[in-house]
């Protein structure tokens, strides 16, 4: 366990990294502004006016060498100079989709192509804990982590949500690996996507000023999903699981409720359990206020989980989850009209 000097040192470095991290996105936003690299309200939005985004690369500037900084200080886990080099290239393929838009088959080509070299380096053991033969596993492995990756991106749709998302995930993992037994050098990365995210999340808490953009929530999703499949692989598949059960749980569901209407789920749309929140008259900060609140909720049930108590953290985190999601779409008070 970290000593109390540890927790004062890393509690300053992480502010830190919150500040250079504000810093950077204070530093890209007129550039962005400049460029007309900016998100335009649509029928799908849950936004009015045009704001920049892409701002997820002020973020990333200081969490990625933070990150690799903490590799050269600390035995970094195996695989992770291939993880944060493929990081780095699918948030510049993802800018480039930000500034001028590309296809989603070029898109969706190198996010698999990202999990494909990041598996082929993971070295951590069975993700599934030796149920499935080698292969099986190893494909497995990659579904889930395309699909964290994407449904990391679908996700953000309002002011908030992703940088309440990612420093609750970081922040559960640094949590857990002491408790797990895990190495020093798997406590910082977690601790760095949330710093950084904190900075970020500054300018972007409604009413937001900047948006994340898929250089950020492409690039947060590999990078987090990759330490989500390393805990999991080094014992810890519940509390792995729990850490982004809402998130899991809505784009999930969300997804195969459009699949079975027949809709094209490639597109744009505003049917998450969050959105319907917002849609029915709950303001940005008031619904990612409330996913704070349930991963905080869900944090707790990961730490019971690598505390010995799996099955009771699994049940909890169900029942977290499902208060969540019905509250969203269903407890949520409609807007009155007038």
């Amino acid at each position: 366990m970290p000593s109390v000097q540890d927790i004062i040192v890393l509690t300053l470095l992480c502010a830190l990294l919150a500040m250079l991290s504000w810093a950077a996105v204070a530093v890209l936003r007129p550039v962005l502004i400049r460029y007309r690299v900016v998100d335009a309200p649509n029928a799908r939005s849950s936004h009015s006016a045009p704001k920049p985004r892409g701002a997820g690369l002020g973020l990333l500037t200081v969490a990625l060498p933070a990150w690799a900084a903490s590799g050269l200080m600390l035995e970094a886990p195996g695989g992770t100079w291939t993880v944060l080099v493929l990081a780095l290239a699918l948030a510049a393929a993802s800018f480039v989709d930000d500034v001028r838009g590309l296809p989603a088959l070029p898109r969706f080509a190198a996010q698999g192509l990202a999990v494909a070299l990041g598996l082929a380096a993971f070295d951590a053991g069975p993700v599934f804990q030796g149920l499935l033969p080698p292969w099986l596993d190893g494909l497995m492995a990659g579904l889930l982590w395309l699909w964290f990756v994407n449904l990391f991106n679908f996700m953000d749709g309002i002011d908030g949500i992703t940088g309440v998302e990612t420093i609750s995930l970081g922040l559960g993992l640094a949590l857990i690996a002491p408790l797990a037994g895990f190495p020093a050098g798997q406590v910082l990365p977690g601790l760095v996507l949330a710093a950084a995210a904190a900075g970020f999340l500054v300018w972007n808490w409604a009413p937001s000023k900047v948006f994340l953009g898929d250089v950020g929530s492409v690039a947060l999703g590999y990078l987090l999903g990759w330490l989500l499949l390393l805990a999991a692989a080094e014992g810890q598949w519940v509390a792995a699981l729990i850490l982004p059960a809402y998130y899991l749980a809505d784009a999930t569901l969300t997804l195969l409720a459009r699949l079975l209407r027949r809709e094209k789920i490639w597109q744009a749309h505003k049917q998450h359990a969050y959105q319907r929140a917002v849609q029915r008259g709950w303001s940005h900060a008031r619904t990612a206020g409330w996913i704070a609140a349930g991963n905080g909720l869900l944090i707790l049930c990961a730490l019971a989980a690598a505390a010995g108590l799996p099955w009771a953290a699994l049940a909890s985190a169900s029942m977290v989850v499902f208060a969540m999601l019905w509250t969203f779409r269903y407890a949520a008070s409609p807007v009155r009209q007038e």
